[in-house]
Formats: structure tokens, C-alpha cells, sequence
């Protein structure tokens, strides 16, 4: 079977990068199709036999701005061949399902969450443009046909798949919504064999976060709380927001930037608590933290209300306020949890899982 990977663009890491680098262990001779390729900040990229980039990697620099690609991403996704693959599968968040293929093509899009800006986030970003598509000038009145052009095109494209997976049931519901169409939930895949052994590692005193520093993220929640709190917490991720969130922090509060597998495994195993703060679409440092034995103080919307199992293996707050957070946290510190039933939960998204939910649904679709 001829089979092509496709994903939006190809100049991070993140969550949705370690999909790609299971579905390339299922499927080893695969190419991947991108918008737009950064070889130095997508190192992990490497693997796959060639990484084909669309016309706009023609223009200067724009692997590092794409936030400006604008209309021209669909464009570009729509002049990719795949006449010559029996299977296609986009990993998107954004524009990648809208790929054409022939009938002859089976098409199934892995859907991260229906595009952010246009459906479930849009009064966000409309109101914080800067955020999504950077600081241009009279966005004002470009927004308008912007988005509806984009939204128009985001429907269609979202039409195209013959078939559509959800990485939750939090993005499934979404997809019912705002595409009106049906799909199927394969949890992302968690490397659980890292973190084997939890007994051995102690505990230390401190707080641990682990994202891209990027608004949505809440990231400047955890900080106003641990702020008041006074206690350690230490933030792994690096993001548009770094500068700001430091100049927030107090001492107490460590930015460690990238790291190593190994460094954030250790930090994993050490942590008091894992603190998520944002509505995830499925959240897997949550399901990380849990795997290296390490309970969670979450954010009860979106994903982690399907990976933290409350009193079990994390806790909850209600509302994305200094309050809530702030009595979870001091809730969180009268309570014990077991490392067995932290571990256990986490094998549930573990990487062996996914791809073999993938297997059986290629072999029986």
C-alpha cells in the first residue's frame, strides 16, 4: 500500500509531532506533505524518507512567519498530487484536510480539533488578532472577508475526508458541531515506556507545567496563583509569551525553556503535581505526567475530564480564576495519591494502543 502523511506545517514540536512520528513507525516509508518546512527548529522531521513543502516555502522566511501565509495556505494544500497513494492521512488542526484526492485515494484526516480561530476560539482570536495571524495593519476591516472566506473554505475542506478521526471525545463533539459530520475517537499516543520505575524517583517540593507559552494556555494563571502561593513551580515550554510571563513571575517561579526527553522525564518524576490550566483538546503532559506517576491539578473542560480521573489521579477546579486554582492547590495538599493508579490510567493512550487502533481501522475500512 502507497501511503502519504500530510500535516499542516512542519516547524515545531509539539503534541501533534509525535502523532506524526507514530503513524511514520506504522507507516516507515511514507513522505510528508506540509504547507511550509523548517528543517533547523523540526529536527524530529528527519525520519521520514523526504519532507515535500508546498510553493510558499519559495517565499523568504516564511517558515518562521507563518502566521502571514493567510488564503494561501488552502491554495497551497489544494495543488498537492496524491494520484499516485491508495491511502492519505492529514494530521490537522487547520488546513491540511483540505487536500484532493481521487476516488480512487482513501483520505482520512486525524483531526486535532476543527480550526481554533474560525469555530470554538473565534471570539478569542477576533478579539486578541495579534495572537493567531501577528499585527497587521488595519485588520479591522481585513477580518471580515477574511474570515469568511477562510470559514467558507474550512467547511468544504472539511467535506473532503472519507473519513474523520477525533483525537477526544471533547474534538468529536466539536466536529458534530461545526462540520455536522460523524467520527471516530483514537486517542494521540503517550510513549508510557518512559517512564517506568516511578518508585524509584522521589518526590520534591516543587510544581511542574509543561506547554507552549501561548495565551490560549493560561499559563499567566499559574503564575498569578503560585505568585500568591509562594511556592515553587517550575515551567517547561518556550512560546510568543515567554518574555511577558517572566516579567509576571516572581522567584519562586523557574522558566526552563526547551529540554531534553530525559530532563522533562526527570522533572515528570520529581514533581509534587503536574498543573494543567487550559481547556486542552486532549492533553497529553496531563497523561505524561500521570505516566511517570505524578498526579494533576486540572482544569475541568476539554480533554483532561478524559485522562484525569478525579481523586484518583488528579484533582480538578471549576473555573480559570485565581480563586479556583488557588483552593485546588491547597485542596490538592491534604490528599495522597497512588503511584500504581497513576501509571495504570496512563497506559490507556499509550503509543502501542494507537497504533494499533489505526491498524484495525486501515485493515477493516
Amino acid at each position: 500500500m502507497r501511503v502519504a502523511l500530510v500535516y499542516d506545517r512542519v516547524n515545531k514540536w509539539g503534541g501533534a509531532e509525535r502523532v506524526l512520528l507514530a503513524l511514520h513507525e506504522l507507516f516507515p516509508k511514507a513522505p510528508l506533505y506540509t504547507a511550509v518546512y523548517s528543517s533547523y527548529k523540526a529536527k524530529w522531521a528527519k525520519v521520514f524518507p523526504e519532507v515535500i513543502s508546498s510553493f510558499l516555502q519559495k517565499i523568504p522566511l516564511i517558515n518562521k512567519h507563518h502566521e502571514f501565509l493567510g488564503t494561501f495556505v488552502p491554495i497551497a494544500f489544494e495543488t498537492f498530487d496524491f494520484r499516485e497513494y491508495d491511502l492519505v492521512i492529514s494530521v490537522t488542526s487547520e488546513a491540511a484536510k483540505g487536500i484532493i484526492t481521487s476516488p480512487e485515494t482513501k483520505h482520512i484526516c486525524y483531526c486535532l480539533t476543527p480550526t481554533r480561530y474560525l469555530w470554538s476560539d473565534h471570539k478569542y482570536y477576533k478579539e486578541n488578532p495579534s495572537n493567531k495571524l501577528g499585527k497587521i495593519p488595519f485588520f479591522g476591516w481585513l477580518s471580515k472577508p477574511f474570515f469568511g472566506y477562510t470559514k467558507a473554505w474550512d467547511l468544504i475542506a472539511a467535506s473532503r475526508p472519507d473519513e474523520m478521526i477525533a483525537i477526544s471525545k471533547e474534538v468529536q463533539r466539536r466536529i458534530k458541531r461545526y462540520y455536522k459530520r460523524d467520527s471516530k475517537v483514537i486517542y494521540p499516543p503517550v510513549d508510557t515506556n518512559l517512564f517506568d520505575d516511578v518508585k524509584k524517583y522521589k518526590k520534591k517540593d516543587y510544581y511542574l507545567l509543561v506547554t507552549r507559552l501561548v495565551p490560549y494556555k493560561r499559563v499567566d494563571l499559574a503564575i498569578r496563583v503560585f505568585n500568591k502561593l509562594n511556592i515553587p513551580l517550575v515551567i517547561v515550554g518556550i512560546g510568543s509569551e515567554m518574555d511577558k510571563l517572566k516579567k509576571l513571575a516572581n522567584d519562586n517561579i523557574t522558566f526552563k525553556g526547551f529540554v531534553d526527553d530525559k530532563t522533562l522525564v526527570k522533572h515528570y518524576r520529581e514533581a509534587k503535581a503536574f498543573i494543567h490550566t487550559q481547556d486542552e483538546d486532549f492533553g497529553i503532559a496531563a497523561v505524561e505526567a500521570q505516566a511517570a506517576g505524578t498526579p494533576v491539578i486540572a482544569y475541568k473542560k476539554g480533554g483532561a475530564e478524559e485522562t484525569v480521573i478525579n481523586g484518583e489521579t488528579g484533582i480538578f477546579f471549576e473555573r480559570q480564576t485565581v480563586r479556583s486554582l488557588f483552593d485546588a492547590v491547597k485542596r490538592f495538599d491534604r490528599m495522597n495519591f497512588s503511584a500504581i493508579k497513576l501509571v495504570n490510567n496512563a497506559k490507556r493512550f499509550s503509543k502501542e494502543k494507537f497504533k494499533e487502533e489505526f491498524r484495525d481501522l486501515i485493515r477493516n475500512g
